[in-house]
């Protein structure tokens, strides 16, 4: 019992001291974040990631009407935690072309006033680069007010090696060709033993941070991302935060952080399990708390679930994301949340938790109509 006390006392004063460095706007250290993660006491923690979301975005969670387009499932990489890649002689192997791209954005158009598509695909083994920087320009061309985000910083990567061009040249390609901004994904963790086990062929954690900075330099801003609930430690979450924060000190072109809760259902990783409500709640309030250089930490409904993204908006996120239409990566490893959401039930979400619902673009201008 006196060794319980003692143990609660040391806690209490830890959190007095992080509490301190909060509300006087003093970042955090690692070893405060790594507290965070251990800590039993959800709602002492769950106040102070409130507290400091209320600081920098008030009573304001955004929501951004979006599509999404996931272009091919064919890839050369075989992550052992992606259910979504196929090698081409599966039935359910596909590849869109870029006038499917823009009819099935067509389609979806007609009842919703989209603001964002986000693409994303596997790496295609035979598509060549003018496939990329035609499609951005034919959807440029057909919707001039849709603002792009696509292509991971593995993708990048990927175009860099199939065109012989430099990353910069490849950036600035898609950038010329209607290219808005980069997506978070690819991330995973960045520990790299954990990586070698996970996604042995994708870019290093080091790579995937100088490809964005290297968008940052041309002027596109990207967001910034964690796979958890991959038996990483919480020092390798801690590790990989702060790599991040890092990052975004240099560049500040670091637009939302979003934490990915792993989805284990038909993937290679063996003896896995769903994340907790708790740890997910963690995840979202430490990263707002240690993040002090992110102005936006976005909860992801598609893997957590709707009630608790709901909750998680008291936890330190602002972002709910978008409508989504259609997600396939997660629900491929087992998601049985929506697909997507209409903005009625986004902003009725919102609005359940106290907060005022804003629309937003990709660049998280506000979008008052």
């Amino acid at each position: 019992m006196i060794n319980q006390n003692m143990n609660k006392t040391i806690e209490n004063k830890t959190f007095d001291l992080i509490r301190e460095k909060v509300y006087n706007n003093i970042r955090l250290s690692a070893d405060d974040a790594l507290f965070l993660f251990k800590t039993d006491d959800l709602i002492t923690l769950g106040e102070l990631a409130n507290f400091k979301n209320r600081q920098i975005n008030g009573n304001r969670v955004y929501y951004i009407v979006n599509i999404h387009i996931n272009y091919t499932n064919i890839c050369v990489n075989r992550c052992a935690f992606c259910a979504f890649y196929r090698n081409g002689k599966e039935i359910d192997a596909y590849t869109m072309n870029t006038y499917e791209i823009i009819e099935y954005i067509k389609i979806n158009c007609k009842t919703n006033n989209f603001r964002e598509v986000h693409i994303v695909g596997g790496l295609h083994p035979s598509l060549p680069y003018s496939f990329y920087t035609d499609m951005l320009r034919g959807i440029k061309k057909e919707f001039p007010n849709l603002l792009i985000q696509a292509f991971t910083a593995v993708e990048i990567d990927y175009l860099s090696k199939i065109s012989g061009l430099s990353v910069d040249e490849v950036l600035s390609d898609l950038k010329d060709s209607g290219l808005d901004s980069l997506p978070g994904g690819g991330a995973e963790i960045f520990n790299p033993v954990i990586r070698k086990r996970l996604c042995p062929q994708k870019i290093s954690g080091g790579r995937w941070i100088q490809i964005h900075k290297t968008a940052h330099s041309l002027g596109i801003p990207s967001n910034a991302s964690m796979l958890y609930g991959v038996k990483e430690s919480y020092e390798d979450r801690v590790s990989h935060l702060e790599k991040v924060r890092n990052a975004q000190d240099e560049t500040g072109g670091f637009k939302s952080f979003i934490p990915f809760a792993f989805q284990p259902k038909n993937t290679a990783v063996k003896n896995s399990n769903l994340t907790s409500g708790y740890d997910d709640l963690k995840m979202i309030a430490v990263s707002r708390l240690f993040l002090d250089n992110f102005k936006h930490i976005k909860t992801f409904f598609v893997n957590l679930g709707i009630n608790l993204a709901q909750v998680s908006l008291s936890f330190g996120a602002d972002d709910f994301d978008g409508t989504l239409i259609e997600e396939k990566i997660s629900h491929d490893a087992g998601s049985t949340n929506p697909a997507g959401l209409s903005v009625k039930i986004v902003k009725k979400i919102i609005e359940e938790t106290g907060n005022i619902p804003t629309e937003r673009d990709t660049l998280y201008n506000a979008v008052f109509s």
